[in-house]
């Protein structure tokens, strides 16, 4: 059964950069991973978006403190924070957003995404996870990773008609 839980609720979003960094330096520390200055820097800029950003965007600010960044920086720093579980891809708009669970293991998990203002709410819900993992080993799927992201109006939105 879905539990009631703080990323159910579309106005829980990691925006405080400085202390997401901080838990996920404490969980590389534990997991002997090496947070390096891009690592951190692309980190706190996607915590402190508020809203999903694109790995372009993410190099524009980036070059205003580290001069010679370059894309396969940027995505060399993606691809270790995706790894790791500290954030999340949003492939049907290729765009990255901050865990809500950064010291925890990787998992996976459906997102909300308002096509009018750009929001993604993390709907931490096992039970859909568990029912779309055990559908598809009932087909004899053997399934290795979810992608499930819901497009539509967040309650905002949808209320300014």
């Amino acid at each position: 059964m879905a539990h009631d839980h703080a990323c159910t609720d579309p106005k829980h979003h990691v925006h405080d950069g400085d202390a997401f960094v901080h838990e996920v330096e404490r969980a590389c520390e534990q997991r002997g991973l090496r947070l390096t200055p891009i690592r951190a820097n692309a980190l706190r800029l996607i915590a402190s978006a508020g809203r999903p950003i694109k790995a372009y965007d993410l190099l524009d600010q980036m070059k205003t403190t580290h001069d010679a960044t370059a894309p396969p920086t940027v995505y060399r720093a993606l691809d270790f924070l995706l790894e790791h579980g500290f954030i999340h891809k949003l492939a049907s708009i290729n765009a990255y957003v901050g865990c809500h669970h950064p010291g925890g293991e990787t998992h996976a998990v459906p997102f909300l995404i308002c096509d009018r203002c750009q929001s993604a709410t993390e709907l931490e819900d096992e039970s859909i996870v568990g029912a779309l993992d055990a559908r598809a080993r009932a087909l004899g799927f053997a399934p290795q990773a979810q992608t499930l992201e819901v497009h539509g109006l967040c309650a905002d939105c949808a209320s300014q008609k």
